[in-house]
């Protein structure tokens, strides 16, 4: 029953997310993300994805769940293009297979759930959509923390989250 109930918090936060993607503009987005958090000034938007299905998956040292985590995730936009989440971190297009893998710059906390953050992107590969991103915010993130239970070393944890990821570029 506790699963149930948690899907349905988790489903309820998406569905909270893709109308405020509708709702607002992506200028407006970024320039409310906390210090930080923003990217280098003259960049434009290539893109602002949902987490449709996403994990932050840990594995246990030491006794407990700690980062870092391997995220898959699932995202998409309003234009049903598609981009796979995954370790690395990695982004891919599926529709282009251009890929783009990142690492964080900055971070902000958000009381119950994984941080914010603003990613460079360190390298590229294959020609399209993510062929000229240079920087990613992850926003609006929802869930992922690791298990506060103790664990027994080399157990692994699949923690389900939801954000959203604007991708920029020139």
């Amino acid at each position: 029953m506790r699963t149930l109930k948690r899907k349905a918090v988790i489903a309820t936060a998406a569905a909270a997310v893709v109308a405020a993607i509708g709702g607002v503009t992506y200028q407006a987005s970024a320039a409310e993300a906390p210090t930080g958090l923003q990217p280098p000034a003259g960049l434009k938007i290539i893109g602002s994805f949902v987490v449709g299905q996403g994990t932050q998956n840990y594995t246990c040292v030491g006794g407990k769940f700690a980062d870092p985590s391997v995220p898959e995730a699932n995202l998409f936009d309003g234009a049903n293009r598609k981009i796979h989440h995954f370790g690395g971190p990695t982004w891919q297009s599926e529709s282009d297979g251009s890929a783009v893998t990142a690492a964080k710059l900055n971070a902000s906390p958000v009381p119950g759930a994984i941080p914010e953050l603003l990613l460079e992107v360190k390298s590229h590969s294959g020609q399209g959509m993510l062929s000229t991103v240079t920087y990613i915010q992850r926003m609006n993130t929802f869930g992922g923390l690791p298990p506060a239970t103790p664990c027994t070393d080399g157990e692994k944890a699949s923690v389900p989250y939801n954000a959203n990821y604007i991708f920029w570029g020139n």
